[in-house]
Formats: structure tokens, sequence, C-alpha cells
């Protein structure tokens, strides 16, 4: 849009949910044909091209226009984060090369000015060097996966679970808000099968303590096959191997089937799965010691859980461990195989001009329609189960039907910050309806959206909440939004 832009990421590489988390893409039924922004399209068209053009695939996979790297069934593009991660830079050299784009990596937000409604300036601390910086802008986004600017800038948030007596939604808490309610977070890892060959790491130094762990609603020790129907809420049982579904095909991301011989020899998974969700603690609005603390527990969590299946997990044809299981480094692109950040779920939320309740999206608060709540001024469109993993102050899952919905223009403005617009999943939603809005497709259109919105107000001598508040003024915004390839409402469909 021929804005000058300051982008900021605090690892090694771009791309959040889809790279240094190294969590393959959940996405919605329709999404190979609409339901995304065109550049969300063109990023999974890069992804398969690049497999076309740098791997050597077999020529049915090569042929096959809706290609699968991995063969996973939690979407039809489970890919490597590292190919993510290059289509990404790819698709910024343009921007890169004109020197509109300063991509600034290792950065952390650790401070920012809020005089008055306006956000001066944002301080980042160099990972690296050591050195702080001060950045000053017209406009702020923030895309952190914890809305960690909100309390720097004193903007308004929630935080945790809102009460049923606040917000009116059916799956809400009953009594006061609970702040230490927030979704688990998971620290994903990269995990390969040579079923002829000992793999088997040093036992973690958390490993007595999570092998012992059983939640209170759980049917078993958190390290197990035996976990719980996130619909239902009662025990189901998953393999690792064996009958279908299973564990490790989930989220497959490398499928030996699909290269010539000698390219990839064992299949890979992402290991993001119930037994290494971490819900003994918040990582928000605690300490900083805390949060480091806790992030570790979770990482100890993964390692375990990696150590219990080479050693203790009952086999699906008989015996105990699966001893050729290993860690892939090279894929996650770090030193230990588990990815560079954390997959966090759950993140502050602004107090915004419009917030979304689980009865604007819910399927059971919408009887007789296809789609939820419409808004006249929609900036894209999602789609997804409203999902929460069990909780960090103990409550299990919550898992209900949602409706094809709409991101709502004013749940990306606060309510009082004249300068700062929500970029991720910190826009205007409560714990529940959070469950629908925090995928990559739909964060990719939150924050394609709020990046149009800041040019449009910089190019119109506007401020967000005057889009907002005028309809021609929304309008017009919308227009240019169509043009960039956005969608903005959906087809007939049916629920999810």
């Amino acid at each position: 849009m021929g804005c000058s832009v300051i982008l900021t990421e605090e690892t090694a590489w771009i791309g959040g949910q889809l790279t240094s988390q190294a969590v393959p893409p959940d996405e919605h039924p329709w999404i190979e044909t609409f339901g995304c922004t065109a550049r969300y399209r063109r990023y999974r068209d890069g992804v398969r091209q690049y497999y076309r053009d740098h791997t050597p695939l077999v020529s049915r996979a090569k042929a096959d226009r809706f290609l699968n790297p991995g063969g996973g069934w939690v979407s039809g593009l489970c890919h490597e984060p590292r190919v993510g991660w290059q289509v990404l830079n790819q698709m910024l050299q343009p921007a890169l090369g004109s020197g509109r784009l300063d991509l600034r990596l290792h950065r952390r937000p650790v401070d920012a000015d809020a005089s008055g409604d306006d956000v001066r300036y944002v301080r980042l601390l160099n990972l690296l060097s050591g050195d702080e910086e001060n950045i000053r802008a017209k406009f702020v986004l923030d895309a952190t996966e914890t809305g960690e600017l909100l309390p720097m800038t004193l903007t308004e948030y929630c935080v945790g679970a809102e009460s049923k007596r606040d917000t009116h939604e059916p799956h809400a808490i009953d009594g006061d808000a609970e702040i230490t309610n927030v979704q688990g977070l998971t620290w994903v890892f990269a995990m390969a099968h040579d079923a002829g060959s000992h793999r088997v790491i040093d036992q973690p130094e958390g490993y007595e303590r999570w092998r012992a762990f059983h939640p209170p609603f759980w049917p078993g020790p958190l390290l197990g096959f035996e976990d719980l129907n996130p619909i239902t809420n009662r025990p189901r049982h998953l393999p690792l191997f064996g009958l279908h579904p299973n564990l490790f095909e989930y989220r497959q991301i490398v499928d030996p089937m699909n290269f010539t011989e000698g390219y990839a020899s064992d299949p890979v998974t992402i290991v993001n799965w119930p037994m290494n969700d971490y819900f003994a603690a918040t990582i928000l609005d605690v300490s900083e010691d805390a949060v480091q603390s806790r992030l570790a527990e979770s990482r100890q969590l993964s390692l375990s859980l990696l150590y219990w299946l080479q050693t203790e997990a009952p086999r699906h044809d008989g015996g105990v461990g699966y001893p050729g299981l290993y860690l892939r480094p090279d894929i996650t692109g770090t030193e230990d195989g588990l990815a560079m950040a954390p997959y966090i779920r759950e993140s502050r939320r602004i107090v915004a001009k419009t917030t979304v309740y689980e009865q604007d999206v819910a399927t059971e608060s919408n009887p007789g329609t296809d789609r939820a709540r419409e808004y006249g001024d929609s900036v894209g469109i999602g789609a997804y189960r409203i999902d929460l993993h069990p909780s960090t102050n103990g409550k299990p899952y919550i898992d209900v039907s949602s409706l094809p919905f709409q991101i709502p223009l004013g749940a990306l403005i606060p309510v009082r910050l004249r300068n700062l617009l929500a970029a991720g999943k910190n826009l205007g939603t409560t714990h529940i309806s959070n469950g629908c809005y925090r995928l990559h497709p739909v964060e990719w259109n939150i924050g394609e959206s709020a990046g149009l919105l800041a040019s449009y107000c910089l190019q119109n001598g506007r401020e967000p909440a005057e889009v907002h508040e005028s309809a021609e003024r929304t309008a017009d915004f919308q227009a240019l939004l169509r043009s960039q390839g956005i969608e903005i409402s959906w087809p007939r469909l049916r629920a999810l």
C-alpha cells in the first residue's frame, strides 16, 4: 500500500503458528476454493509450488493439484515449518527490495509509552546484542501471541474467562470472572520414526512429575493414549500407530510415499497432542520469572512425552515403547527439535469497539441459519468450531459447533487508544469466542485487514475509530479490502 513498515519478530523465523511454532494449519473444509484472503491463498499455493520446484516428488504427488506433502489429516496442507518460512520470505521480497519494509528479527517489546490516547513509541530489546531501541510510528499493530503491548500501552484489555452474568454466553463460567482460566499452551516438536533404530533420549529431569500427572478431569495419567473427546468430554483411545485415526498421522508433515526413494526415508509428524498440552499454570499477567519457569516446564512436558513414547508407551502391536522415535531439529530450525516458540492459544484481548460473543457465532444460539451474526462492518471471514483446550485453572475442554463467521472492524479497534490496532488473536473476543478466531487463516485475515486499515487511515487522514463510526467510510474501506482479495461475507453454507 506504499507505506513504510517496521516488522519485528522475536525468533529467527517470521510466520508464527505456521513456522516458529511448527503448527500445520488448522482450516475449514472449504479452504481450497473460498473462505480466505487472496494472499493466504498465495501462501498455500506457494507451499505446494515450493515442493514441486525444490523436492523430488514422485510423479503422482507432483501432478496433484491438492498436494498434501505430509499426508496429515488435520489439514489438506500439512507441510514442514521451514518450507512455510521460505515461502513467506519469498512473498516479502518485493517489500524488502523496495525498502518499504524493515524486518527486524530477534526483537522483543519490553516497554512502550502511551501519552494520552496515543502510543508514542515501543521499546524493543535485541535478544542477540542486548541493545534496546525505541520505535516511533503513526500506527502500532500488536500481532504478538499474548497481546504483549496491551499492558505496556495501558490499553484496556481482558484476560482469562468472563462471567456469564456479564456476557450471557451459554458456556461462560458462573460466578466471578477468572483471570487464571486460560487455555493451555503447547511446546510442539517434530518427531520422526525409524522402526529399526534405537534413538532413546536421556530421561528428562521433569519426567517423574509428568509421568505421574493425572488431571482430575482426565481418564488417566496425562502421558497415555486415553484422553477425552473434546466435544463430549468422554474418554477415548487414540493409538500412536495402527488403527485410523491415529496420533502419528494426525499432523504428519513428511510422507515418504510422496518423494522419490532416498529423499525422505522416515515419516515425520508434529507432536501437538493432548498429552503435551501444558495447562498447569498461566503465563499471562504473571512475573517474568514465573513465565520463564512455566515455559521451561512446558518444554519438560514435551520431552517427557517423547521419552514415555520411546520407553513405556503400550505398542499397537504388543510390547512396550517405540525406541525408533526421534527428534528432527533440522525441521524446527532449533538445536533440540522443539519448536522455536510455544504454541499459545489464548491472548490478552482488547476491550474493543465491538466484542464478539459466543451467542454471535455458536450454532445452538442461531437456529435455522447457516451463518453467524452478520456485521455491516465486516473486514474478513473465518470458520472453525469453538474449540477451547483445558484451562490453567482446571477447567476441561469446551468444544461446540459454530457457524461460518465474520470479523467485525470494531473488534480490531480499542475503545480508547487511537493508533493501536489488534492484529491477531488479541482482538475483541471473549474467552469462549476466541476458540474459533485463533486459527491460522483467521489470524492471517485479522492481521492483513489491520494493516490495510492503518494504510487507509494514513492515506485518508483518518483514525480507525472515524472509519468505524461512519457507514460511508466503512463501505469505502471495505471496497479497498475487496480490491485486495479479502472476502468479507460467506456464501450459503452449513455449521461446523
